[in-house]
Formats: C-alpha cells, structure tokens, sequence
C-alpha cells in the first residue's frame, strides 16, 4: 500500500463549517436505527497535529488522526512507516460522555480529541438512505468514515447528521471524529462561562436509516385557534406533490394532502372532542404518524396552548403560577461527565415533581438532550428552553450572529414537537447595548418564524435605586414574558432582613419570572449564630424565605426558578473550603443530599399548588399568593 496523500483541498473541506448539508432529522430518536454509543478509542492532540502539520499545511501520514488504515498493520509491511499516533491502540473510553471522566489529567482539558471506532455494515437496499447522527458534541466536530470528510458542526448542545449512504461499506466501517472543545470571544458561548465545559462527546451517536424520500422535520400542535395545525418537510427526489398523511389513531383524526413543489405541507383540523389537553396535572401524550410514500414519521406529542393576557401567563386559557427552579445537564454524583441517562434525568424531575412541589424548570443554560425535554412531556414539567447567548457574547460579528441563529434554529425544530416547552429563551445576562439589542431582536423574530405557538423571553439584569429595583431593559418591549435575575443579599451585602421591603416596577404591562435567585451553601456547614455566615445551610435558608416574601408582593411576578437545584461544577468557583471547583447553590448537593433550604422552597411551593387547586376557575386573575386567606374570585 502507498503511503497516505491527503488533499488539502479535502482537508480544508472537512474543516470548514456545514461541508456537507446537516439535516434536522425530527423525531430522530423514534426513528429506527443503530447505537454506535459504546467503546470508542481516543486520542489527546493539544497541538493539533491530525489538523495541520507544524508549518501550516495538511497533516502528514504520521499524525493524521482520521486515515482508514490500521497503524500497526502499516508499519509491520512498512518498517520505514512513521506513525506518532495509533488509534487502534490508543486507551478505550465509553461514550456518550466526556473525556472529564477518561482520565485524571483531563480535567481541565480544553483543545482538541480525537475518536475512533469500527462497527459492521451491511447494505439498507436500496430506495434508503443512512445517516450518521450525533445528539451533540462539545464544542466543534470534524467528522470521517472511512477516511473520507463527511462534515463538521459547531456548537455543543444542538443535534446534526449527515447522509452517509455513499460513504458506507459492506462489512466492516471506521470512523473517526476530531472534537475541539476551545472556544473563542467570537463563539457561542463564549470562553468566559459559569459551567462546567465538559468537552467529548456527550450525547448518543446513531446510525438513523429512512427512505430515500422522507420526512426531514415536522411540526404538530394545537393553535390558539383550537385546530390541530400539522407543517412537514420532505427531503428526497419525490418530495414535491407527494401525497402525505398525518394520524392520531387514539383520537380518531385523519388528515391528508399533498406537498407544494418544495416538499411542503401545511395543514388543520379541528381538534376532536376527545383531546385532552396536556398539562402538568395531566401529562396527556398521543402517538402522531405522518405517513409519505414509504416513510412514517412517528412522535409522541402532548397538546396544548399557551398564552398571555396582560401581566398573566395562560395554560389552555387558565392563569398559571409558575412554580420552578433551574438546572444544569450534569447528573448526580461526585465526578459526573455529562451522561445524563433516562435514569439520571429522572432523578433530577423527581426532586422538582415530588420534592418540590414544582411544575417548571429552566433548562440552563444551553439546549439539554432531547430525553430529558421528552421527559418532562412525559413527567409534567414545563421548560424554559435556551440557547447559551451568554454574558460577553460578540454581539458585532456576523458569524456570532449567524452560530446563534443556527443554534435557535437547531434547538426549536428539535424539539418544538415537546408539549412541556413552553418558553424559547434567546439570552441569560447580556449587558445592553445598540449592538446587543439589535442582534437578540433577530433572534426573536427568528424564535416567532419558526414557532408561533410559545412565549419568547429572556433572563434580563434589572437596575438599582435604593430599595427599588426597576425593570428598564429595553428588550422587554420585544418578550412576551420578562425575566429577571435577582441575587440582592448574595452578590450585595443587604440584610438578608431587607429583602421583603423591596419594591419591583415594571414598565410594561407583562408578567415577571424571577429567573434566578440563589445564595451558595456547603451541605453540612451548620452556623447557628444570630446572623449566620455566608456558605452556611442556614444563611441559605434565610435568604429564600425573606426572598420570596419579596417575591409575595410583586403582584405581576408569575413563575420563580431559582437558582438552582444541585450543585454544579464550575471551574470558576474555586473557594478552598466551600466550593473546591463547584457552584454551591444548590438546593441539594452534588450527591443528592438536601440542604435546608430545599424545605424552605417546598412548603412555598406546597402552599401555592393548594390554592390553586382550590381556585381552578379560568376567571381568576391570577394565582393567589400562598397566604392570601381571601375567596377564590
């Protein structure tokens, strides 16, 4: 065999951005297929040698990670071969999760990795085609098979897949990913976070088989107007004037019609008497099918509408008290890596469900797998959804704005099928500008193209002026709902005693979520005193309860999630004694232990959920505060 000649042409080519077109590929997860999650080797390359040589041209035979040959085979037949790698016999790790977890000394990796495995393959026949899919990767990835470039995705919390068809063998396949988990001031996000980076491969990797004409993305739901509206998109050869079918066997409705020239359809009907409208008193889910030539796309998906009215937020035409908190995607436990299993996730919504009392949660700050939004469907949990448009962003480059676009984009067609999100978020804590506005009004308008069935909004800074705190963001004009994060008493040295007489003014005639509030505390560390120390379980405890008797009095506050449920990592947070690398404000430990002041919440919450279930009527103005001893309107 010759020695490896690679074209740097074709090197530059799986190298640049969306080489080859990532498809949506909704519902893909429900489609069938093949799990290449498992043992996959890997490869540490901090210099980057499998991406260019030392003086700036194509890597050579010797460090090229993603060549289709066995290294030790080649240099048995070749004893002059030089190969500085050997993927084949480089250390084995589990995927999904990240390279945090393959070694002690990867726990402040940032640059790039290199994965490799081989599975068998035979031919789908033909009339189909076979697409490599990956739930994410963190932050860029560089994808091979077979030695051949098949395309490369930035971002690392959005799902993309490639068409393989071509590419694929009979028998036995390789492929390899470069993943790099730096990031730039130009990227989204930034370097400069409050998480975890967790760079690899955190999300499952399927081998997704479908016609060769099929059903790329759909979008079901009920509309404000009381219709079930269906939009499809084909892709393939015979997408245009196709003859599709959407079905929902359990409510006996029945659809049909035909895609326009670009493969297609838009279409209603009225919704059966039968529906029963999702809630998270009743988590109510149908199977969906959308039948096209030899496809069927099928997806369980919950039916509702969510509005506002004034300073109200509205679920199926009732006022609804958002009673939540906010969570990273790291599961529980003391070295976690980002694998969040079913299991993991519903350890998680338990303690938000049952614990708590809650019906929301705020996925932060980025877009989490797609099970942990399907799960919330299926559990009752409403979700606030974010891209992580986060602190410093470059708000005057057209690639930053272009990265976030797609990320909207790739989040909402993913998952705008979820009954149980009920809130796109475009940003968490940007400082304003002109720049900044202008770039986030785009994102808005993209959110309302692509779903004008949910609420818009975004995690604001409020301003000060003694004990009044004023909503002035110019952005509120643009949300359907404001959010903003508070943390007087924490990141302020207020008595945690002065909290309650706080007063909230707003602009606008919207409703208010207190997006975040939290104060950290070490699980164990007790202080009895007067005035307990900052860090301690009951200064904690303190400032939820006088800060949600602010929260009492805002009379146009409807949701709360606080900040947050478990502690997390954070490599920021680097307190010798308290923190140790972890953000302390957690409800629970990283383990799972309850700190005070998760009962503190708890019985706040308890008490909310009691009187709304006593004043049920889609007549009431709004949710009673927890002691309000009045009538129900």
């Amino acid at each position: 065999m010759q020695p490896i000649t690679i074209s740097w042409c074709a090197l530059a080519l799986a190298l640049t951005p969306f080489t080859a077109s990532a498809q949506t590929l909704a519902a893909a997860d429900m489609r069938p297929g093949r799990s290449l999650d498992g043992a996959w080797h890997w490869s540490v390359d901090p210099y980057r040698d499998g991406v260019a040589g030392f003086h700036g041209g194509p890597p050579g035979e010797s460090t090229a990670r993603f060549q289709d040959r066995i290294q030790a085979d080649e240099a048995e037949k070749r004893p002059n071969a030089l190969f500085e790698f050997d993927m084949q016999r480089s250390p084995v790790t589990h995927l999904p999760g990240s390279w945090i977890g393959h070694a002690p000394e990867m726990r402040y990796y940032q640059g790039l990795v290199w994965y490799q495995r081989t599975f068998d393959w035979q031919p789908a026949g033909p009339g189909k085609r076979v697409y490599l899919r990956f739930g994410s990767a963190d932050h860029a990835a560089s994808v091979f098979l077979n030695g051949k470039p098949v395309g490369k995705h930035v971002g690392a919390f959005t799902p993309f897949a490639f068409d393989v068809t071509a590419l694929l063998r009979p028998g036995s396949n390789q492929i390899t990913l470069g993943v790099d988990s730096a990031r730039t001031d130009r990227d989204v996000p930034p370097p400069v976070t409050d998480w975890e980076t967790y760079g690899g491969i955190t999300r499952s990797i399927r081998l997704v088989t479908v016609p060769e004409t099929f059903v790329d993305d759909a979008f079901v739901r009920l509309g404000r107007d009381g219709r079930i509206a269906v939009s499809a998109r084909l892709l393939g050869p015979q997408a245009a004037g196709m003859p599709i079918r959407l079905a929902i066997p359990a409510l006996g409705a029945a659809l049909e019609g035909r895609t326009d020239g670009e493969g297609n359809w838009t279409a209603s009907l009225a919704a059966p008497r039968a529906l029963r409208r999702w809630s998270p008193d009743n988590p109510t889910l149908y199977d969906v099918e959308i039948a096209a030539g030899a496809d069927r796309f099928t997806d369980r998906i919950g039916f509702r509408t969510i509005a506002v009215q004034g300073d109200r937020i509205l679920l199926n035409g009732k006022p609804i008290f958002l009673r939540g908190i906010s969570m990273h995607e790291e599961e529980l436990g003391k070295d976690p890596v980002r694998a969040m299993s079913p299991a993991a996730t519903r350890a998680l919504f338990a303690e938000i469900k049952q614990g708590l009392h809650g019906n929301f949660v705020r996925l932060a700050h980025y877009p989490h797998d797609e099970g942990t939004t399907r799960l919330a469907d299926e559990m009752g949990l409403l979700v606030w959804s974010e891209v992580p448009v986060y602190w410093r962003v470059a708000w005057d480059d057209a690639d930053t704005l272009a990265t976030a676009r797609r990320m909207i984009a790739e989040n909402i067609r993913r998952d705008r099928n979820r009954a149980a999100i009920m809130l796109w978020s475009v940003a968490n804590e940007t400082p304003v500008s002109d720049a900044r506005n202008a770039f986030l009004r785009t994102l808005i308008g993209d959110v309302r193209a692509l779903d004008d069935s949910r609420l818009v909004t975004a995690a604001l800074l409020s301003t000060r002026q003694g004990k009044v705190m004023r909503i002035d963001d110019p952005l509120v004009a643009d949300l359907d709902v404001m959010a903003i994060n508070t943390y007087n008493g924490w990141y302020s040295d207020d008595p945690l005693a002065a909290l309650p007489s706080f007063e909230w003014r707003s602009p606008v005639d919207k409703p208010l979520i207190f997006s975040e509030f939290g104060a950290d505390a070490l699980h164990g560390y007790h202080d009895a005193a007067a005035a307990p120390h900052k860090f301690s379980e009951e200064y904690q405890a303190e400032y939820y309860r006088r800060t949600l008797e602010m929260a009492a009095r805002v009379p146009f506050l409807q949701g709360l999630s606080p900040w947050i449920l478990k502690d997390f990592r954070s490599p920021r947070r680097q307190h010798p004694v308290y923190q140790q690398g972890w953000n302390r404000k957690g409800l629970i430990s990283e383990t799972g232990q309850r700190k005070l002041a998760f009962a503190v919440l708890a019985e706040d919450y308890a008490k909310r959920e009691k009187a709304e279930r006593r004043c049920p009527s889609p007549n009431a103005t709004r949710p009673l505060p927890p002691r309000d001893p009045r009538p129900c309107p």
